[in-house]
């Protein structure tokens, strides 16, 4: 073999060479880039979290006595109010307007009721001379009689006639009363219409209502003049400082739930979260259709809160907090993060990274949340997991670690 022959297979065997090492670099498993977190110890806490809404604890509903109509109110959402304090006016409900049949109707009644009066009156002055003849004649007789010029039964005929004449004058005084009381019945009655068209008419019979506590205005439920009925509500007043929560849950999870557990509510940004704990949960579960149209029972948690100065200037009545209901607390446990769980089977298992290469470990688990979960086995403090580890993720698969969170 000459040495062209030589330099040729030298080449080939190179090239050969250089094609084996490429495809070993292409095929080859390259490190793994993830992020870790550390296995510690630390508080584990089970919460409920669930949305809802805070209240007022007294609110005070002024409403209408009777039916009247009401003077436009000045008081606005949000105002101010002081004990006994005037909230509404009433009036008395307009009279109805009249047309040309009623009232020809009312003033031919009127017509009669003062005949009727005029004929009471007269008899009033008939029976009173008819009295004064009786006691005339009642005298003169009991004069006879003391002289014996006539017996004692015409004098006792003489008063027994002065007592009837003095039980009619008595009688026509009553009856001249009645058609007294028919005749201001018959023109107030022709005077119902009128009476808008008189100048202070509807002020006399002004109704003032005041509130019975201190607070400010939550609800005007009538802003404007109008009729207004019996036990109609005009406004709400309440103490916007003193509020609760009411937080509706799953009625599994409110079986979870003890009186007196801690509850950290947030209103918003820039607020600093409310602390409250659970004073009561309501016994009586309701139906309530979510989101995706699934009907739930839920019930209902009333949260005690203890807001600062701070925070009682930013919340009111009906602002949507989010909650996070404490069920259950453990000290010193052993924690990871949730995200590094993996599912096999019926069993969890995370990857640790140990001598920069992935490690499967069997883990048991007590409890989890949302954000971190309570080992039992398996990994000791200290140890590193990945984080969201992926279906793809390789036993004994080089790492390039990126990040380390907690």
């Amino acid at each position: 073999m000459n040495i062209n022959t030589l330099k040729k297979y030298a080449g080939w065997s190179a090239l050969a060479v250089l094609a084996l090492a490429a495809l070993l670099w292409a095929f080859w498993p390259r490190a793994r880039v993830v992020d870790v977190a550390q296995v510690h110890i630390g508080r584990f806490e089970q919460t409920i979290e669930q949305d809802g809404r805070l209240r007022v604890k007294n609110r005070y509903a002024i409403t209408a006595p009777t039916a009247a109509e009401l003077v436009r109110p000045t008081l606005r959402v949000g105002d101010p109010v002081q004990v006994n304090q005037v909230v509404a006016t009433l009036l008395p409900v307009a009279p109805q307007m009249l047309d040309a049949r009623t009232r020809s109707v009312l003033q031919e009644r009127l017509g009669s009721a003062q005949a009727a009066y005029t004929a009471a009156l007269a008899q009033v002055q008939r029976q009173q001379a008819a009295l004064a003849q009786a006691e005339l004649e009642a005298q003169r007789v009991q004069r006879l009689a003391s002289d014996n010029f006539v017996s004692a039964s015409a004098r006792d005929q003489a008063m027994l006639a002065l007592q009837g004449q003095q039980k009619a004058r008595e009688a026509a005084g009553a009856e001249s009363h009645v058609a007294e009381h028919a005749l201001s019945e018959a023109r107030a009655a022709l005077a119902a219409s009128q009476g808008l068209n008189v100048p202070g008419a509807v002020l006399a019979g002004r109704w003032t209502l005041r509130s019975p506590v201190g607070g400010r205005v939550i609800k005007l439920n009538q802003e404007s003049a109008g009729p207004v009925t019996v036990g109609q509500t005009l406004l709400e007043i309440a103490d916007t400082t003193q509020v609760d929560a009411v937080l509706d849950v799953l009625s599994g999870d409110a079986a979870r739930v003890r009186p007196g557990a801690r509850v950290l509510l947030t209103v918003g940004a820039g607020v600093a979260p409310l602390q409250g704990q659970v004073t009561r949960i309501e016994p009586v579960a309701f139906t309530k259709v979510s989101a995706l149209g699934i009907e739930e029972q839920r019930v209902n948690l009333i949260v005690e809160l203890q807001p600062t100065p701070a925070q009682q200037a930013v919340i009111g009545e009906g602002y949507r907090v989010d909650g996070q209901i404490l069920v259950s607390a453990q000290d010193a446990a052993l924690l990871m993060p949730a995200a590094a769980l993996v599912r096999d089977g019926a069993q969890w298992t995370v990857f640790a990274v140990e001598g920069g290469r992935a490690r499967r470990h069997v883990v048991q688990v007590r409890e989890r949340n949302a954000e971190v979960a309570w080992l039992l086995s398996g990994v000791e403090a200290g140890a590193r997991v990945v984080l969201y580890p992926g279906a793809d993720l390789l036993e004994g698969q080089r790492l390039l670690i990126r990040n380390i969170g907690k």
